[in-house]
C-alpha cells in the first residue's frame, strides 16, 4: 500500500498596487486639494506599499457637498427596492473580487491571509446582503390618536453621514457602516484609518462600477486631527459614526456637539471579562479563550483580555493554555498556515511592548512571550511589527495590564473564588463592550450573563458575530447599536404625520 503526502500549502502572492492612490469625491478619483499624500506601510516588512492622497478640511468640504447633491438628486429619489438591488450588486462584486480584497487586506493590515479570506470576507458579504434585504422594510407604522385624525410615522434618511472607521477590521467595519446607512437612503463620507486605506478605496471603486450614483459614496483618506476632525465638526454633516478608542470617541462627540449638534453613534473600546467556571468544559474554554484573545493579533475591541478562571481549575487551565500558546505560529501573513501576523504599525508594536514591560514591573508573572522579535521570523520580516504571543498569570485587578486596553496578543489570567466575587470584579471597569461565561450550569450562565454590564455576552463561545445580532457597548464602550435591525435606528429620522379626516 502506498500513501501520498499532503502537499504543502502554497504562499499567497501579495497583490500589485498602484504607486499613487487617489481619493473618491463626487464620483471622481482625485488628488487632494493640497497635493499632499502619505505612505501606507506593509506591517510585515516595514516597507512602503504606495502613496495615498491625504485629505484634510478642503477635501472633506468637497466630499460633503457632493454627498448633499446626491441626497438632493437621483439617490434621494431612488426607490427603496433600488437601493437594495445596488447593495446586493455591491456584495456580488466584492465576492467576485474576494481573493484580491483578502490579499489587499493582509498586505495593508498584516492579518493572516486565512483570516482575511475565511473570516473577514464572509462576514463582510453577509452584512451587505443582510442590509440589502432591509432597504425596503424599514417602514413606519400607523397608530390611533384621539379625535378625528389619521396618524402615521415615516422612517426617513438622516441625510449626509460622516463615518470614521478603525484599522483592525477595515473591510468589515466599512460594511458595518455602509450597509445600514445606504439601506436607509443616506449618502456618506468615509474616512478610513490612515494605516489601512486600501480596501476602502477598492470597495468604493466596486460601488462605482455597480452603479451607485456619483456622490453617494465618498472616501477621503487622511489623519484624525485633520480629515477626521473636519468631518466630525462639519456644519453640513447630519450624523457622525465613529469606531475606535474611547479617548478619540470623546473628541468626536465634543466636535459634534460644538458644531451643529449632529447625531452621534460610537463603538469604542473594551476590557472584556471572560469568565471560566470550574464546571465548564475546560478544553472548550481553552479554545474559546485562546481565540478570544489572540485572534487578529489581539487587535479586537472585544478581546477577552481579563481572563477570570475559578481557582479550582486555575493551575490546570494555565498549564494547558501555556502549552497551546507556545505552539502558535507567528510569521509571514501571506502563508496559509500562519496564525498570527504583525501588529498594524510600529506605534502599536511599541505600545504593546510597553504594556508587557509594565506588567513585569508591577509583579505579574510572565509565563511565555515578551521577546522583542519572535524566533520564528524569516529575515525578510525582521523589520516587521511582530509581538510574541504573551501570557501573564498572578495578575491582580489593579495592575495596568488588567485595567487598560492593550489591543495586542497579551493574555492576563486572573484567579477568582465564587460567582458573587467574579461578577463584582468583572464589572469593575468603565468599559462594557463584551463578556463571556463558560459553565455547564444553565442557571449560573443566565445569572452571570444578566449581571455583567456588557452589550454582548457569549455563553460557552466567544467572538460569535452575525449581521442580524446587534452589537455595541454599555458605559464608556459606546452609544448605539450596530448590526441587526437596531442599526437602522442610527441612520433613520422618525417623522410623525397627523392628518385631519
Amino acid at each position: 500500500m502506498t500513501t501520498t503526502a499532503t502537499p504543502a500549502k502554497a504562499r499567497v502572492n501579495p497583490p500589485k498596487v498602484k504607486a499613487q492612490q487617489p481619493m473618491l469625491i463626487g464620483g471622481k478619483w482625485v488628488a487632494s486639494v493640497s497635493g499632499k499624500s502619505f505612505s501606507t506601510v506593509d506591517p510585515a516588512t516595514g516597507q512602503t506599499i504606495c502613496e495615498v492622497a491625504e485629505g484634510d478640511k478642503a477635501d472633506i468640504d468637497l466630499a460633503v457637498k457632493a454627498a448633499r447633491l446626491a441626497m438632493d438628486g437621483p439617490w434621494g429619489r431612488m426607490n427603496a427596492s433600488g437601493r437594495g438591488r445596488l447593495l446586493n450588486k455591491l456584495a456580488d462584486a466584492i465576492e467576485a473580487n474576494k481573493e484580491e480584497l483578502a490579499a489587499l487586506e493582509t498586505l495593508d493590515n498584516g492579518k493572516p491571509i486565512a483570516d482575511s479570506l475565511n473570516a473577514d470576507l464572509p462576514l463582510t458579504l453577509q452584512c451587505y446582503r443582510y442590509y440589502a434585504g432591509w432597504a425596503d422594510k424599514n417602514h413606519g407604522s400607523t397608530f390611533p390618536v384621539d379625535g378625528s385624525f389619521f396618524s402615521y410615522t415615516r422612517h426617513e434618511p438622516v441625510g449626509v453621514v460622516g463615518q470614521i472607521i478603525p484599522w483592525n477590521f477595515p473591510l468589515l467595519m466599512q460594511a458595518w457602516k455602509w450597509g445600514p446607512a445606504l439601506a436607509c437612503g443616506n449618502s456618506l463620507v468615509l474616512k478610513p484609518a490612515e494605516q489601512t486605506p486600501l480596501t476602502a478605496l477598492k470597495v468604493a471603486e466596486l460601488a462605482q462600477e455597480v452603479g451607485f450614483p456619483d456622490g453617494v459614496i465618498n472616501v477621503v483618506p487622511g489623519f484624525g486631527p485633520t480629515a477626521g476632525a473636519a468631518l466630525a465638526s462639519h456644519m453640513n454633516v447630519d450624523k457622525i459614526a465613529f469606531t475606535g478608542e474611547t479617548g478619540t470617541g470623546k473628541i468626536v462627540m465634543t466636535a459634534a456637539a460644538n458644531s451643529n449638534l449632529k447625531r452621534v453613534s460610537l463603538e469604542l473600546g473594551g476590557k472584556s471579562p471572560n469568565v471560566v467556571f470550574a464546571d465548564a468544559d475546560i478544553d472548550a474554554a481553552i479554545e474559546g479563550a485562546y481565540f478570544g484573545l489572540f485572534f487578529n493579533q489581539g487587535q479586537c475591541c472585544v478581546a477577552g483580555s481579563r481572563l477570570f478562571v475559578e481557582e479550582k481549575v486555575y493551575d490546570e487551565f494555565v498549564e494547558k493554555m501555556t502549552r497551546k500558546t507556545k505552539a502558535r505560529r507567528v510569521g509571514d501573513p501571506f502563508h496559509p498556515d500562519t496564525e498570527q501576523g504583525p501588529q498594524v504599525s510600529k506605534e502599536q508594536q511599541d505600545r504593546i511592548r510597553g504594556f508587557i514591560e509594565v506588567g513585569k514591573k508591577e509583579g505579574a508573572r510572565l509565563l511565555i512571550g515578551g521577546a522583542d522579535v519572535p524566533s520564528s521570523l524569516s529575515a525578510v520580516h525582521a523589520n516587521g511589527y511582530f509581538v510574541e504571543p504573551t501570557v501573564f498569570t498572578d495578575v491582580r485587578d489593579e495592575m495596568t495590564i488588567a485595567q487598560e486596553e492593550i489591543f495586542g496578543p497579551v493574555m492576563s489570567i486572573l484567579k477568582f473564588k465564587d460567582v458573587n466575587e467574579v461578577i463584582e470584579r468583572g464589572n469593575r471597569t468603565f468599559y462594557g463592550l463584551a463578556a463571556a461565561v463558560w459553565t455547564k450550569d444553565l442557571q449560573k450562565a443566565i445569572r452571570v450573563s444578566h449581571a455583567l454590564k456588557a452589550g454582548t455576552v457569549w455563553v460557552n463561545c466567544y467572538d460569535v458575530f452575525d449581521a442580524a445580532a446587534p452589537f455595541g457597548g454599555f458605559k464608556m464602550s459606546g452609544i448605539g447599536r450596530e448590526l441587526g435591525q437596531y442599526a437602522l435606528q442610527l441612520y433613520t429620522e422618525v417623522k410623525t404625520v397627523i392628518m385631519a379626516v
